[in-house]
This record gives C-alpha cells, sequence and structure tokens, in this order.
C-alpha cells in the first residue's frame, strides 16, 4: 500500500454480500475486505444469494453476471425492482464489458473485470462507500431543507434570516407601508411576496413594478394609468397600476430610480388614497398595501437631494433589512440544492442530484457580491454542464475559486500549542486545495488520460491513481474505466 493510501484510509463498507458461483472469488473478496472493518457473506448459490440480497440488510452487494444456475442481470432487476438500496457491483469476466454496461444502466453502481486484484476490489469497494456517504450526506441537506424552507418558502438558518422572519410575521398582519432595503440579488421580491401571502390582503392582487427599467414617462403611465388622448400614442383608457391593485398589494421594485416629479405624485397618492390617471379630471378612491425596494440608502439620497425626505418618511414606516448572502452563514448549501431541485424538475436532462463536500466548501467560501441570484446562476451552469450524479469541486467556474476569502477560524486559540494545531491545520488546507487544483489542470491538459497526465508530471500511474481518488477525481480518457 502506498504512502498516500495509508494517509487517506478507505471508508469501510459494514455488510457485504458476494453472489458467485466461484468460491474462491468469494474467499478473495473477504480476504481483501475483512480487516478493512467489512463483515463479508458469502453465497456460491445464486437463489440463496438472491433471497439474501432482497432482504436489504446489505450495504454492499458483489454480484457474478454470468453464472450456471441463475442470470446475474435479473438478480440485479429483482434487487432493483424491489426498491433495495442496496449498492451493486457487477462482477465480470473480460470478454463480457459489454453486459457489464447493460448492467450498469439496470442500476449497477460499478464493476469488476475478472480476474481482479485485491488492491483492484477495494478501490472500488472504497468508492462506493465514498458514493454512499456522499448521498447520505445529501440526503440529510434535504432534510435540513425541508426544516428550514423558514417563511412561505423563503430558505435560510441563519441568525440573520430568522431575525428577518421575526419581523416579517409581526409587520406582515398590518397596512403599514413597507419599505425592504438589500443588495441587488438577495431577494426582495420574495420578500414582498411573502408579506402579501402572509396578509389579510393574501386573496387579492399582488402586482410588481420596477421603477429601474423604465423612463419617467412611461412609469408615471404605468402607475397612474391614463385616458384617451392624454399624449401621443394613448388610443384607449388604460388602468394603472395603483388602480389595479387596489384591495392588494403593490410593489414598487428600487423606488430610488423614481424622477423627483413623480415622486411628488406617488406621495400624495398616500396621503390622500386617491388617484388621478394621466390626463383625467376625476379622481379614483384606491386600497392599496404599498410595498417598496430599494439598493440604494435613501436617506443618503435625500441629503443630497436626490429623493423627497417626506416621501422617505411615508415608505420608512416599517423597514426590513434583508441580509447579503455573505452574511447568512450556513445558507448557501440549502439554497445551492434547492436551486438544483428546481432545476432538475424543469430540465430532466440534468443527472446531478447533490454536491460532494468539497463542491459545497467552494460554494460556501465565496463571498458572493452577486447575492443570491448570482449562486442561482453558478448552480445552473454546474448542472448545465456537469456530468456527474454529484456536482464535484472540478464543477465549480474558475472564478470562483480566483475569489476566495479568509478560512473560517471562529474563536483564537489559547495557548501556542492550540495556535500551531490551528496553523497545521490551515495549511493543510491550503495544500489540499493547490493540490487538487493542481490535478484538475493537468487532467485537463491531458484530456483526461490518466496515464498520459502521469507521464507528462513525471510520477507512476499508479501514485496519481492514488491521489485521484483521494481528492474524489477521476478521467475521462480512454484508461479512466470506472477502476479509475
Amino acid at each position: 500500500m502506498s504512502e498516500i493510501e495509508s494517509e487517506q484510509p478507505r471508508p469501510a463498507v459494514p455488510r457485504v454480500l458476494v453472489i458467485d458461483d466461484e468460491a474462491v472469488v468469494g474467499m478473495s473478496c473477504r480476504r481483501a475486505l475483512a480487516p478493512g472493518g467489512s463483515q463479508v457473506d458469502i453465497f456460491q448459490d445464486p437463489r440463496l444469494g438472491a433471497e439474501a440480497a432482497l432482504a436489504g440488510d446489505y450495504d454492499l452487494i458483489l454480484l457474478d453476471v454470468v453464472m450456471p444456475q441463475a442470470d446475474g442481470l435479473e438478480i440485479l432487476r429483482r434487487i432493483r425492482a424491489a426498491g433495495i438500496r442496496s449498492e451493486v457491483v457487477i462482477i465480470t469476466g473480460h470478454a463480457t464489458v459489454e453486459m457489464a454496461v447493460e448492467a450498469m444502466k439496470s442500476g449497477a453502481t460499478d464493476y469488476l473485470c475478472k480476474p481482479f486484484s485485491p488492491d483492484e476490489l477495494r478501490l472500488v469497494v472504497g468508492k462506493v462507500a465514498e458514493r454512499s456517504a456522499l448521498i447520505s450526506e445529501n440526503n440529510a441537506l434535504r432534510r435540513e431543507l425541508e426544516t428550514h424552507r423558514g417563511l412561505e418558502g423563503i430558505i435560510g438558518e441563519s441568525r440573520a434570516m430568522q431575525r428577518m422572519f421575526t419581523v416579517l410575521r409581526r409587520i406582515a398582519p398590518t397596512p403599514a407601508t413597507v419599505l425592504i432595503t438589500g443588495e441587488s440579488g438577495t431577494g426582495k421580491e420574495l420578500v414582498a411576496r411573502a408579506i402579501h401571502r402572509l396578509s389579510p390582503r393574501r386573496d387579492q392582487a399582488f402586482l410588481a413594478c420596477d421603477c429601474g427599467t423604465l423612463s419617467p414617462s412611461l412609469l408615471e403611465s404605468e402607475l397612474f394609468g391614463h385616458v384617451r388622448g392624454a399624449f401621443t400614442g394613448a388610443s384607449a383608457n388604460r388602468t394603472g397600476l395603483l388602480e389595479a391593485a387596489s384591495g392588494g398589494t403593490l410593489f414598487l421594485d428600487e423606488i430610488a430610480n423614481v424622477s423627483l416629479d413623480t415622486q411628488a405624485k406617488l406621495l400624495r397618492v398616500l396621503e390622500t388614497r386617491r388617484v388621478r390617471r394621466v390626463g383625467a379630471t376625476e379622481e379614483a378612491d384606491i386600497d392599496i398595501r404599498l410595498v417598496a425596494a430599494t439598493n440604494r440608502d435613501l436617506a443618503d439620497l435625500v441629503a443630497k437631494g436626490q429623493f423627497r425626505e417626506d416621501l422617505f418618511y411615508r415608505l420608512n414606516v416599517l423597514p426590513v433589512v434583508l441580509p447579503p448572502l455573505r452574511d447568512r452563514h450556513g445558507d448557501v448549501p440549502l439554497l445551492a440544492l434547492a436551486f438544483l431541485e428546481h432545476l432538475r424538475k424543469s430540465h430532466t436532462e440534468i443527472r446531478a442530484h447533490g454536491f460532494t463536500p468539497e463542491a459545497i466548501r467552494l460554494l460556501d467560501s465565496h463571498p458572493w457580491p452577486g447575492n443570491v441570484r448570482e449562486l442561482k446562476n453558478i448552480v445552473e451552469r454546474m448542472a448545465v454542464l456537469g456530468s456527474g450524479e454529484l456536482l464535484d469541486a472540478g464543477d465549480v467556474p474558475p472564478e470562483l475559486l480566483g475569489v476566495r476569502i479568509a478560512p473560517v477560524v471562529g474563536a483564537l486559540p489559547h495557548d501556542w500549542q492550540e495556535f500551531r494545531v490551528l496553523k497545521r491545520r490551515l495549511r493543510d488546507e491550503a495544500i489540499h486545495d493547490l493540490e487538487r487544483r493542481y490535478l484538475v489542470e493537468t487532467l485537463d491538459r491531458a484530456g483526461g488520460n490518466v496515464s498520459r497526465a502521469a507521464e507528462m508530471v513525471g510520477i507512476q500511474r499508479t501514485q496519481l491513481h492514488a491521489l485521484l481518488q483521494k481528492h474524489a477525481l477521476r478521467g475521462s480518457g480512454e484508461d479512466a474505466t470506472t477502476r479509475s
């Protein structure tokens, strides 16, 4: 066993079932796996082995494809049809690789070609164990996601979001105006919709207007409506959003972009609760709950004369501050998985159903200047371009790897010995990251061919395999079979 293998022991698979008519195969599997902590049961009779497999008590099943008394593929199909969650590794001869591929399509996790060495067996079993652990971690993350979906589907377990949920629950039932402030991409409209759904107006209209995308004249027509002939192109009467939202909620996003002239007209509507369409002489009563949002400091704009002070006070009755993603500690993994789950429902071609711990660590360490919107776009890119069942660090876009923040240390050590341990840990993590990035780049330059990559960097192919396995990487070239 190499030095690297001894430093990174493979996780043991607790219960292993071997179904193979050759006694030597079963005994070899037991000799190879038992020292690592696995309990290995052997059945030469495939019918008895199938019964044991269908009991569902095994973590891993090593199943021969070609046996005199039974068809291994048929046993595999029965295992999967029964809903047994055991991982299955197919054992096949060199001449039946096509059959092994068919077995993979039928639900096998991996395959071994006879004759195989103990190291090859341990390598495959180790990969299966790691895959099972990753699936378990992602399932745990899904359960946590369901627990922390928060308020009206808003996801967040961080203290910052929990504080905001408390505020929303208190203000939503009231009729008062709300001002949501937060950086671009933090989800201000999502919060506005949550306020509406939790209010007595939930059964009435929720209308939204992005004030930053319309010119002053178009925005005024959009908000107040107009009568026929009010201006060139006004060929018919039009109801504005202020009237259309009566009885419900009107959400004005990017309120800071409203012109001073329109601000004055909006202020009058809020004071009188009456609206007059552009070009009209009569006013109409309205009953709206106004929720406004901005990513700018309105108080600063007031000081600069760019926003009306009286309107600011009218809007800032119930302030809600939406925290940036970098301050929502613990929310990135939950949000990433939620976005991936949503993509899988709308894009059936996406294979990925989770993330590796390394990918989650990289996502969690990014400062996310674009906030939740940026994370959503990155997850979509990873899911569309990724080819594995679990999105790995290699699927994380390069620009995220280049924007790293300092590692989270927490409380500083109390004595020098603890500080030395902390330095060693941080150094090891930095070296681990550097080593992994080097391997990813090397494989990329070698076109995924492991043998070529080993030759390029001047190490043995077996040593490179061990390094790849350590970092949960694999090649994609001609020699990069499922055993690599």
